[in-house]
């Protein structure tokens, strides 16, 4: 996808086997959902859940990769990398010991428009956790010797990726959509940035972005509301509180239809298309989110997988998505197959999405789709993690409090009329598609074999 995670974004899904047995909450704890204000001010969404001794925290800040300086992408990833390598009075390796100690799974990743951070740990452990991320986020050290080790191991992957075609077909995509326009940076940076950022430049990311008036907390577990909000004090109380961020304009993607070639010499093609979405404040998104669960985010059940896979057998698997930021909105989708097939495979996805933007889904596809979006809610927040995860992203989408309970009546609400009206604004204009393999006069040709020694 897009969006980019820094090499702490692992912890996010779990590390810690402690902890792995402990993440399951029930889904009703869904609607207990309150807003906490602590007593310095700090706002959380909350939700109690003894059912396990484990607290989870998701939180924002506002900024992301948008905010990395001009000429300097991945200054924001450097940042999430480095945060927890020492702080306070801990070097790196002792940082370290003492979350593994414990069990703690803390990890930051910068995205487009949010720096997120991730918190998990034992009941028991939860005031050393809490003080550790303090010390990360007010107290980094970026010492030369651990920002010189980071960059090293961005500067790998992002090698890998220079020969990797679905990263290249993802930034050539972005490229395609937002020109100049601070989305069409790449989160990690590349190889050229990358070996130019400074510590100053570190340093004055964080002391721009981490601050108290964009952020954003979400916490599940079990701890009751006056200790969670000392701990939210002791937290974040000291932090600055106003971020200094830089304006980042609203930005409509290219219009389709247009097309971009990347020519590498791999076996199998990759193709990325998409073209602009819904917002998610828009009254059309829900309509938006259901239709393209039919055209493509429905997994084997989608009109692009039956029709890219099934029909023709062109691709193992082919996904579409609705992706929305703060300042536009996208949907993009991805497949991959045989060079000599990649013309074929890209007439099969713009005939199906011209169709779906024709005709629009039957009355059947969308009962059944809709039948499905609303049953998957509950098991899509069936742990701690996920739930608190969920209650940060309503928050940054400016959705209310009670939203969970909602969400299964505006799903209901979508009509077969405002499918079919959504679905042409969605894809009536065609794609933008960025395909990155062997150049068609070379597609029906193998590899190149290394010359033979004489």
């Amino acid at each position: 996808m897009i969006y980019s995670l820094t090499r702490r974004a692992a912890l996010i899904g779990g590390a810690c086997a402690a902890l792995l047995t402990l993440t399951s909450a029930p889904s009703q704890a869904a609607a207990k959902i309150q807003r906490l204000v602590s007593p310095g001010g700090i706002e959380a969404w909350f939700v109690q859940d003894a059912t396990v001794p484990l607290i989870a925290m998701e939180y924002s800040f506002g900024g992301g990769a948008s905010q990395d300086p001009p000429g300097k992408p991945g200054v924001g990833n450097l940042v999430a990398d480095l945060l927890d390598e020492g702080s306070g009075d801990l070097d790196s390796k002792t940082y370290h010991e003492r979350l593994e100690r414990r069990a703690i799974e803390l990890g930051f990743q910068s995205n487009r428009d949010q720096f997120r951070g991730s918190l998990r740990m034992l009941k028991d452990n939860k005031d050393e956790a809490y003080d550790l991320l303090r010390m990360a986020l007010t107290s980094p050290h970026f010492e030369p010797k651990d920002v010189e080790r980071i960059r090293a191991q961005v500067i790998a992957n992002l090698r890998r990726e220079s020969t990797n075609p679905s990263s290249l077909a993802g930034r050539k995509f972005l490229e395609l959509a937002f020109g100049d326009h601070p989305y069409a940076r790449t989160a990690t940076g590349t190889l050229d940035s990358v070996p130019t950022i400074q510590i100053p430049d570190l340093k004055d990311y964080a002391r721009r972005i981490i601050a108290k008036d964009t952020l954003r907390v979400a916490v599940v577990g079990d701890v009751d509301p006056d200790t969670l909000g000392k701990l939210l004090d002791k937290t974040f109380g000291g932090l600055p509180a106003k971020a200094e961020l830089t304006p980042v304009p609203d930005v409509v993607a290219t219009r389709p239809p247009q097309r971009a070639f990347v020519p590498l010499d791999v076996p199998q093609t990759v193709v990325t298309f998409g073209g602009p979405g819904i917002a998610r404040h828009d009254p059309d998104f829900m309509a938006a989110y259901v239709v393209n669960h039919i055209l493509g985010g429905g997994g084997l059940s989608s009109r692009l997988y039956k029709e890219v896979r099934e029909k023709r057998g062109l691709a193992y698997s082919i996904y579409e998505a609705l992706v929305w930021m703060d300042h536009s909105a996208l949907f993009i989708g991805n497949t991959g197959t045989r060079a000599d097939r990649a013309g074929e495979t890209v007439d099969a996805i713009e005939a199906e999405v011209r169709r779906i933007a024709e005709e629009g889904p039957t009355q059947q596809e969308l009962d059944e789709a809709k039948s499905y979006l609303k049953g998957s809610q509950m098991l899509a927040l069936d742990t701690s993690s996920k739930l608190a995860q969920a209650m940060l992203q309503y928050q940054l989408d400016k959705l209310p409090i009670d939203y969970i309970e909602k969400r299964n009546a505006i799903v209901d609400a979508v009509t077969l009329d405002d499918a079919k009206r959504v679905a042409k604004k969605l894809w009536g204009n065609g794609l933008l598609t960025a395909i990155v393999g062997r150049a068609p006069q070379a597609a029906a040709q193998p590899v190149s074999a290394p010359p033979k020694a004489n």
